[in-house]
Order: structure tokens, then C-alpha cells, then sequence
């Protein structure tokens, strides 16, 4: 692993913030780096507002979607609400469905999730019989639909009008849908392109709102679906996303609604403030996990659903699922890494794609993930269903995955996705010109030194700078997430103190660190899958870290310790 230090601004180019703000150079260079020069830029960073908000009419066709809702709602119309079986797609339901029934007091208002194994990703078939068959009208998507051409076509033959509210890229050719709102299209001129799927719909509600008289809070009440989903589909945390995130958090810790309270308690993580990181680690793989092991629809149902013991029953329900995609997760994992280390020609390639019929299909993306943080390419995992083969790939910094799987479109029935992670399925006998192909356009794309993993850090500190008031100025930076990541930092001449150092479920390190040139406080430390390290830290004279600061939640206590991205020797 290789370690590289960003850009580090001379004492000069932090003058004038230096002045403006007055805080520590150090904070002084990580804002510079996040692009922020002035004392407007940082107080706007710092201090997250609803009226950073763009007004949701700037996104095209949003008073067309806005007018075709009202028309329905006058019809007495029965409307549809589809979204995906992921994160995105089931916060995305379940807060369109709560504000219509809750806010515009609208009952003719139903959901449609999507079977990952029957139909896949997207609006199928499937789902558009289900409308046609249930007498609704009019057809609103979330987190999909802007590739789905052919189906909403086929809808629309059967007399129903569809509202496309997406995130992904579009097609050239886009769907016959009544209204397409996606701030990705081209001649669209929202100023902020980054929005989740449940992001894009959260601007549909404030649009609602604004069209039948309700105030601006009663949207707001909704925010908490738009941070989760945020968070989980791994979109950059600036902008509009920023706000929705640190209100959205708020909203779940200061009030949380009782279907994400009832996950917490499942979770063991009641009672705590939540924060970025518990969004991605600990509600997204639950709320994840109905669609991949059982049914998506059990979350919106959870979701939407008030008090009352139902609800902690379908929580524990998820929660199992959760614990089995896990055992999942693990023995495919194992099986995959096996196959890598048999392949005699895989060191030779720019690409990992493995495929065995029998794997799981609702784990595929996290294996690819599993894959990729040991041994570092672009990697594609693949399992069969309903006769075909269908899996989900995973990017590596600076590759284009988007991009290289156009270039395998003749090969492939459906995919979409984005530039880090994307969705496939094929016909089995195209599989080995799929391996061709794609890793050609991976070679294609892979510059220098692109295929060894590099570990960026924010600034070099003595461990001596680390303390409680660091600390505290240190959290008004987040939300953290991609586009405005945690900051992490280069710790020099570090050693253990008084032999305290584990290696704990053979893969993690436990210590505690101090240095003797600094200070002789102690400070504790973990680095997660960092084991195969114990023996050369445990021997090494001293050895420098790179980590970030987190709050370690633990029997009631919160401690400040380093999260330890990686660690070595010092020559």
C-alpha cells in the first residue's frame, strides 16, 4: 500500500483564511484542500442550511411531474409508486408513499418493489402487469426508469402514464414517460448533479408541497429517508447532499421514526448519536438485506408502518436476514479468493470477473467489494438466475466502470449503474467474450501504477495535537463521505505501550499507542483487517500510521481513538 500526502498549502496561501477564521493551520489546510478560500465558503460549509436548498422547479420537467400528481389526485386516480429493492429504492417508497398518504392525505396510493430474483433491477415487466392488473393510473419510479425504454413504453399501451424520477445515466433515447426527473439528463439545468435517487424524490415532495399550501417543515419531517439513502448509495457528500445529510441525521437522532428505531434496537445501537458511518455500517446493510435475502417490500412496509409489535417482528425478521447475508458474504468471499489464486493468468489481466452459478445473487456486490480490497481491479462477480447470468461490478479509484461496460453492450440483456458500481445480466454463451471484452477495456483504461491501491492523507501531525478540543472542531467538518471524507492523518515515531497490542478474530488490531518524543499520553487505537501486519508492529522499534479520528461507542462510554487505515515500520 502506498501512502501520499494532498496538496499542502504554503503559509501564504492560508493567510488570508488563517486570518479570517482563526483557527488551527491544520483545520486551515483541510479546508483548503475541500476548495473552500473564503469565510462565506467555510461558513456555509460549517454551518448546513435548508436554505442552501436549490427551489426544486429548477429541475426540468418537475412542473410537468407536479401537474400530472395533481391531475390524479382530482381523478380519484390509483397511483403506483416502484422503486428498487436497494437502499435507494426502498427509502426512496417509502417516503414518496408516507407523504402522500400523511401530508396530502391521499389514500388511492400504493407500492411496488421489484423481486431481485424473479425480475432484477429496475421497472419489469412484471411490475407493469401488476399496475395494469390493480387499476392504477398513473405510475411514479424512484431510483430507476431511465433506461427502461421498452417497458414504459409497453405501459404506456396499456393507458398508463409514468413519472421517471432517477439519478443514472441516461441513454440517449430516453423513456416516453409524462415527466423525467434527473438532474443527470442534458438539458436539464438543476445546478446539483449528484443527488440520490430518494434525493431527486425528496425535491418532487418539496414541489408537492409548494403546490398544495403546506409549509416547507412538513416536507423537512421526510429528510431522515433522503440521508439514508444518501449515505448507502455512496454519493458525494457536498452540496444539496451535505443538508440533507446533516438534517436528515439529526432527524433520526433527535425523533427517529419508528421503523428506523426499531433496526437501532435490533442493532444494539440505541440511544447513541448515529452519524455518517452508523447510516452505512449499521441501518444500510439491514434495510439492504430484505431485498437480498428475502423481499424488498418487507422494508417499505417496515418503514411506513407506526407503533406497535408488528413492526419489532419485521425488524428482527431483517435483522436475521441480515445475519445470514453476512455468513453469505463470508463463505463466497472464500470461494472467489480460491478461484483468483488458481487462475494462473489472472496476474496478467487489468480486470477480476469470477462466476460460479450457485453464489447468492443478493450478496454478488459485496463479494465484488470483498474482492477488490485484496486484490485491487476492477472487479465484476457473476451467479446465475432464471437461466441467465447476472451479477454486479465494482470500480477501483480513477476507473470508468460506466464507461468500459458500454463498450460490452452488444454482449448484455440489461445492465446500469454508475461510475464506481453497476448491474449486469447476459446470456450464458456470452460470458467468455464478456471476460475478453471487458478486460480489454480495462487495459484500455488502466494507466501506471493505477492497479496499486494508494492511501492518500490530509497532513503530517504530532500525536500530541490529538486531544478532546481538536477533536470537537474536527466533527464540524461532517458529515463525512465521498467528496468529503474524514480526514486522515500521518502520525510519525509511534510505539506500543507496555506490550498492549492484540490480534483480535485473527484480523484486526487492537493497541495502544504513544510517542515518547511528544508526550507519554496513551492513546487507543484500531485497525480493522490490519492482521497479517501483527508481527512486523509488535517487532518494529517504532512505526507511523495513517488514520482518522472516530468515537469508539462501547458499555455505555464514548472514547476518542484512532481508526487506523494503515500502518508500517519506520526505516
Amino acid at each position: 500500500m502506498n501512502w501520499t500526502s494532498k496538496h499542502v498549502f504554503t503559509a501564504e496561501e492560508r493567510a488570508e483564511l488563517q486570518q479570517e477564521l482563526n483557527i488551527h493551520p491544520v483545520f486551515i489546510q483541510l479546508l483548503l484542500q475541500r476548495g473552500i478560500r473564503t469565510f462565506d465558503e467555510a461558513r456555509t460549509y460549517f454551518r448546513p442550511a435548508y436554505s442552501q436548498l436549490h427551489s426544486p422547479y429548477r429541475m426540468k420537467d418537475m412542473q410537468k411531474a407536479v401537474q400530472r400528481i395533481q391531475k390524479a389526485m382530482m381523478r380519484r386516480e390509483q397511483i403506483l409508486v416502484y422503486g428498487d429493492y436497494d437502499v435507494d429504492g426502498t427509502t426512496a417508497v417509502s417516503m414518496v408513499v408516507s407523504f402522500i398518504r400523511d401530508q396530502l392525505r391521499y389514500e388511492n396510493v400504493g407500492y411496488y418493489i421489484p423481486d431481485r430474483y424473479t425480475e432484477g433491477y429496475g421497472v419489469s415487466y412484471a411490475g407493469i402487469s401488476y399496475a395494469a392488473d390493480n387499476g392504477f393510473g398513473l405510475l411514479i419510479t424512484l431510483d430507476c426508469g431511465i433506461k427502461s425504454l421498452d417497458k414504459i413504453l409497453h405501459a404506456q399501451t396499456l393507458g398508463i402514464d409514468t413519472i421517471v424520477c432517477d439519478h443514472h445515466l441516461p441513454d440517449e433515447t430516453l423513456p416516453p414517460a409524462v415527466a423525467i426527473l434527473n438532474p443527470k439528463q442534458k438539458d436539464c439545468a438543476y445546478p446539483f448533479k449528484e443527488l440520490s435517487g430518494c434525493g431527486v424524490a425528496f425535491k418532487l415532495l418539496q414541489a408537492l408541497a409548494d403546490e398544495n399550501g403546506l409549509s416547507e417543515e412538513a416536507v423537512y419531517e421526510y429528510v431522515d429517508f433522503a440521508a439514508i439513502s444518501t449515505c448507502a448509495d455512496i454519493v458525494p457528500l457536498t452540496g444539496e447532499n451535505r443538508v440533507l445529510v446533516h438534517f436528515g441525521m439529526e432527524r433520526i437522532n433527535r425523533a427517529p421514526r419508528p421503523g428506523f428505531l426499531q433496526l437501532l434496537k435490533k442493532a444494539g445501537a440505541e440511544g447513541r448519536e448515529l452519524n455518517v458511518e452508523d447510516a452505512v455500517f449499521i441501518l444500510g446493510p439491514r434495510i439492504n438485506a430484505a431485498g437480498r435475502i428475502a423481499h424488498g417490500s418487507r422494508v417499505v412496509e417496515l418503514l411506513t408502518g407506526g407503533e406497535g409489535p408488528e413492526l419489532s417482528k419485521m425488524a428482527a425478521q431483517i435483522n436475521e436476514n441480515n445475519l445470514e447475508r453476512q455468513d453469505l458474504d463470508r463463505e463466497m468471499t472464500r470461494e472467489a479468493l480460491e478461484m483468483i489464486a488458481a487462475d494462473n493468468e489472472w496476474s496478467g489481466r487489468s480486470s477480476t470477473v469470477v462466476y460460479r452459478p450457485h453464489w447468492h445473487k443478493g450478496v454478488v456486490g459485496i463479494v465484488a467489494s470483498r474482492i477488490i480490497e485484496k486484490h485491487y481491479r476492477p472487479t465484476i462477480v457473476l451467479t446465475e438466475s432464471n437461466g441467465k447470468i447476472t451479477g454486479s461490478a465494482r470500480s477501483i479509484k480513477g476507473f470508468d466502470l460506466y464507461d468500459a461496460l458500454s463498450e460490452c453492450d452488444d454482449l448484455l440483456l440489461n445492465w446500469g449503474g454508475h461510475t464506481h458500481a453497476a448491474g449486469l445480466t447476459m446470456e450464458p454463451e456470452n460470458l467468455p467474450e464478456f471476460i475478453r471484452r471487458f478486460d480489454m477495456a480495462a487495459v484500455r483504461r488502466v494507466k501506471p501504477g493505477m492497479l496499486e491501491p494508494v492511501l492518500e492523507y490530509d497532513a503530517e501531525i504530532p500525536l500530541s495535537f490529538i486531544g478532546p478540543s481538536f477533536f470537537r472542531i474536527l466533527k464540524q467538518f461532517a458529515p463525512f463521505g465521498p467528496g468529503n471524507m474524514s480526514p486522515v492523518f500521518c502520525i510519525r515515531n509511534l510505539k506500543i505501550y507496555n506490550g498492549h497490542l492484540r490480534l483480535l478474530k485473527e484480523e484486526h488490531l487492537q493497541m495502544q499507542l504513544y510517542s515518547p518524543e511528544q508526550n507519554f499520553n496513551v492513546y487507543n487505537a484500531i485497525g480493522f483487517k490490519l492482521g497479517e501486519k501483527y508481527e512486523a508492529i509488535r517487532n518494529a522499534p517504532s512505526f507511523s500510521v495513517l488514520c482518522s479520528l472516530k468515537e469508539n461507542h462501547f458499555n455505555g462510554q464514548t472514547t476518542l481513538q484512532l481508526d487506523i487505515k494503515d500502518l508500517a515500520a519506520d526505516l
